[in-house]
């Protein structure tokens, strides 16, 4: 199989993309890039494998791409330049819902999109621009193989008890239930662990994936197991502006007793709450931490607190804990958070090495302690890539 295997990860203002070549052991990355800022101050980044830059670019008025459509335009386009002759395999996509329908990647075809449709109401910060990102592929690359791959399908192996609500059955039966997100991430991060050190891989994480979209999974034997995040992605943890668990009582009060709109209250718990709303600064750590103000400071301890209490819930779950991985944005980058939310949880195991910490190695508990700290990138594209090759070979191309 030669050619090129296209990830699009297409979000609210920016549009992640990455090219794949397949490799006998998986896919090896071509090119990565970015768009950043779509809609107010766009700006592209794309480098090679080695990291070496290929393309930047800024746009100002008209010409800038307004849309994540647009975006997914541009950068095909340019891609398809560069290609010299070079196929594209297939064009793999990150959604974020796949509902009780979709566990496990699949072709676009008649009758996907409708169904993601009808899921937009569970992730309308996310499935909107997926879907909008899936269209414009299609259109620009009409016949090659559009694969969607779910951000919730990593967790169908939950089970019922984790998966419930307590709510009489019938809720469940029509989809009412913890889905939980950032699945990609885990099962990126449970393979690459599994490779590195099978014995841990098979044994009990709890793995943060802190961003500005946040969460934490427990995994066992290399499947989830529990989820902070449930029906939606408002669910768990504090996020950049999302508010993570509420009691539904106080959703209640907001409408019936605040004369607040279902749409004011969506657009207070997505957009307007998390680190953003308790900080009054910022949904970003780095200018949160820089500010110093009381508002910064009691927004990160809580931060800390929520993740540190869900940590131990989490553990209580799979019976133990054998490592504590963190990832994405936060969770590779915020030593002073992870020292935080790691802070009294020696009861666990867990003790942190400061020097490791601060210098972001990639273990970073102190010699000796029972339970392993680590950082790991995590790549939800090269995930990507592997589902749609799996998914051409075993449809035979």
């Amino acid at each position: 199989m030669s050619g090129i295997v296209l990830v699009l990860n297409a979000g609210s203002s920016s549009l992640k993309f990455a090219g794949f070549l397949p490799g006998p052991a998986g896919p090896e990355p071509r090119f990565t890039g970015q768009v950043e800022g779509i809609g107010a101050a766009p700006r592209l980044v794309a480098r090679d494998a080695a990291g070496k830059p290929l393309a930047e670019r800024r746009w100002a008025g008209a010409e800038a791409p307004a849309s994540v459509a647009e975006a997914v335009t541009t950068v095909v386009r340019g891609i398809e330049a560069s290609l010299q002759g070079e196929t594209i395999l297939a064009v793999g996509h990150r959604v974020v819902h796949g509902g009780t329908e979709f566990a496990a990647p699949v072709r676009i075809e008649a009758g996907v999109l409708p169904a993601l449709e009808r899921l937009v109401s569970l992730a309308p910060l996310h499935q909107p621009h997926n879907l909008a990102g899936i269209r414009a592929a299609m259109k620009h690359f009409p016949g090659v193989p559009q694969i969607a791959c779910f951000d919730t399908a990593f967790h169908r192996s939950q089970g019922w008890v984790a998966e419930t609500f307590a709510l009489p059955p019938r809720f469940y039966d029509q989809g009412l239930r913890r889905y939980g997100f950032h699945g990609l991430s885990y099962e990126y991060i449970a393979r690459r662990l599994a490779a590195e050190d099978p014995a841990l891989g098979a044994g009990r994480l709890v793995v943060g994936h802190l961003g500005n979209g946040a969460s934490l999974c427990a995994i066992a034997g290399g499947k989830s197991r529990g989820s902070t995040m449930g029906f939606t992605a408002l669910d768990g943890i504090p996020m950049g502006t999302r508010c993570g668990q509420i009691d539904p009582g106080l959703v209640l009060h907001m409408i019936d007793a605040l004369d607040m709109t279902t749409a004011e209250v969506s657009d207070l718990l997505y957009r307007d709450s998390g680190l953003k709303g308790l900080s009054g600064i910022s949904q970003d750590v780095r200018q949160i931490e820089a500010a110093g103000t009381e508002a910064a400071e009691r927004a990160l301890a809580h931060f800390a607190f929520r993740v540190r209490r869900e940590i131990g819930a989490l553990a209580a779950s799979i019976g133990g804990i054998d490592a504590l991985v963190f990832t994405a944005g936060i969770g590779e980058n915020a030593a002073g958070l992870r020292a935080r939310i790691c802070e009294g949880l020696d009861f666990l195991g867990i003790r942190l090495d400061p020097a490791r910490n601060a210098a972001h190695a990639p273990e970073i508990s102190a010699a000796g302690a029972p339970v392993r700290v680590l950082v790991r990138h995590t790549d939800e594209e090269r995930m990507i890539a592997e589902h749609a090759l799996a998914l051409l070979d075993a449809d035979g191309g």
